[in-house]
């Protein structure tokens, strides 16, 4: 349980004196504080540039602030249009190309769902802390231990940002006047505008996935019109019982982890918001601009996959990219039967990718900041920089190979991401007295004062082997997943969170009593 030590001892915060401008949800402080400008003597010195730098992005209102904590009196009121702002954040992001998937429906609404779930409860700390999410998970796993997930995130973050891109730049190929347009270029225009969104910061961001959905909607609307005659109702899973078991298990977990990947940064968008802003309000927008979102596009996939093998032109588009495994040109065939207008609408499904990418890309400009004191010291805007430049270099050298292999690396490493929400989940509701009372927000970067981290790290370990036992991916197949059906069956995820939880109980209760946090 939690000791007197944990609670916030912060209550008396200066008054709220926001103006009237910032009731807009998309609007937010850029400005770091004094204290944020104030170095000691000793490093003044060598971060007065540093600081200069900053100086000059508030000139220009890009915003400065990283990874230090947003104050109560820093924050913004919010209406009940935040509510609705944050819908359709998730629904921006979501309703893109790259979540027209192949499976399934029933697997992909309910798996969808599920994983939604964990993004929906951590996205509510974002206001009610002013921290950032790989901050907040500093308060379970420690000031060390936590790095290990803050570079697994980046490398999440990044990759899926590489995937995103080079099927942006293979639509885009794919739609341009015999091909004039190259995938090289496709992903650079791409690439371009997700830089400058997201260097501009939270405000940009939040004003540009406001609208994103409304032509994504249109043309996936659209493209379920156009492509319903291709959809074939009749097609029917085929193997031995054990083998189409194993095959739907895996894929109600390919979708459940596709949600659940937004849990490591679901807290970063919302830092700005009043602390009184409905917790309630937050998880039942985000759980519907996902849930919806994901049901929309997996389903659209769905149906245009169970045409593949009655139509020989959806067959010929399939195979023809990357050797089965891309996207892009089955989209635009799907697109055929309305000629130069669907080239039209499949270039606005690959601009839509944009808004895929500007989230985690934002997102990957903070986590680098906490990879230690320097990096803190590095502006927000040169790491999401740099992130920018690391996966247009990957996604430019390996867009006629790299992005099947990244599919499955991805694949294969992804699942900390419910090992990481179990042992949060349970410091939460066990050893916080499931009190949000319990946490102390001025200790975020106090490492004398956070959890010391053996207790996570242990846990997260343990839930990693029960992960590989029972992982069935393209490259491995553990040997507790081989033995359901021809392909196994992947349980990766359920096992890894049921380990983890499993042993973070007691030992957290034992690394509190040594050590007394």
């Amino acid at each position: 349980m939690a000791t007197t030590a944990d609670r916030d001892d912060t209550t008396k915060q200066k008054p709220t004196t926001t103006p009237s401008l910032h009731d807009d949800p998309a609007r937010d402080f850029t400005r770091p504080s004094e204290v944020e400008l104030t170095e000691p003597h000793t490093t003044r010195t060598a971060t007065s540039r540093l600081h200069a730098f900053e100086r000059t992005l508030l000139k220009y209102n890009i915003e400065a602030r990283g990874i230090q904590r947003v104050e109560d009196h820093e924050k913004h009121r919010t209406s009940a249009l935040a509510y609705l702002q944050i819908f359709v954040l998730w629904t921006s992001v979501n309703l893109v190309v790259n979540n027209v998937t192949l499976d399934s429906c029933l697997c992909a609404t309910f798996g969808s769902l599920v994983g939604a779930v964990p993004v929906a409860w951590i996205a509510t700390w974002g206001p009610l802390s002013g921290i950032r999410t790989m901050i907040f998970g500093r308060y379970t796993m420690g000031w060390w231990p936590s790095k290990l997930i803050v570079i697994l995130n980046i490398l999440q973050m990044l990759g899926y940002s590489l995937l995103v891109a080079i099927i942006g730049g293979q639509v885009l190929s794919a739609v341009s006047p015999h091909g004039s347009m190259s995938v090289v270029v496709g992903i650079i225009i791409i690439v371009i505008i997700v830089w400058l969104v997201t260097t501009f910061g939270i405000a940009v961001f939040h004003y540009y996935e406001r609208f994103a959905w409304i032509p994504q909607l249109i043309v996936l609307s659209i493209l379920y019109g156009v492509s319903a005659k291709y959809f074939d109702l009749s097609y029917s899973s085929v193997g031995d019982p054990r083998t189409v078991a194993g095959n739907r298990l895996s894929f109600f977990s390919i979708c459940l982890a596709a949600a659940i990947t937004y849990s490591p940064l679901s807290m970063d968008y919302f830092v700005y918001w009043s602390s009184a802003t409905s917790r309630v309000g937050i998880f039942a927008a985000t759980l519907l601009g996902l849930w919806l979102s994901f049901t929309f596009a997996f389903v659209l996939g769905i149906g245009i996959a169970s045409g593949i093998f009655s139509n020989t032109m959806l067959e010929s588009a399939w195979h023809d990219e990357q050797g089965g495994s891309g996207s892009g040109a089955l989209l635009v065939a799907a697109y055929s039967s309305v000629g130069t207008f669907g080239k039209f609408c499949a270039v606005v499904v690959a601009l839509g990718g944009i808004a895929n990418m500007i989230a985690p890309t934002y997102s990957s400009g903070v986590d680098f900041q906490i990879l230690g004191r320097y990096f803190a010291r590095v502006p927000r805007v040169i790491w999401n920089t740099v992130g920018v430049i690391i996966y247009l270099v990957c996604a430019l050298a390996g867009r006629n190979n790299l992005a099947v292999i990244f599919t499955n690396f991805l694949a294969l490493v992804g699942y900390w991401v419910a090992i990481w929400v179990a042992i949060i989940l349970e410091e939460f509701f066990i050893f916080r007295g499931a009190s949000t009372k319990n946490y102390n927000w001025a200790n975020w970067d106090n490492q004398s004062k956070l959890p010391v981290g053996i207790a996570a790290i242990m846990a997260f370990l343990v839930g990693w082997v029960g992960a590989i036992l029972c992982m069935a991916q393209v490259w491995y197949i553990g040997p507790l997943a081989g033995l359901i059906g021809h392909y196994g069956g992947d349980m990766g995820n359920y096992v890894g969170f049921s380990w983890a939880a499993l042993v973070y109980p007691p030992l957290r209760w034992f690394e509190k009593r040594r050590f007394g946090r």
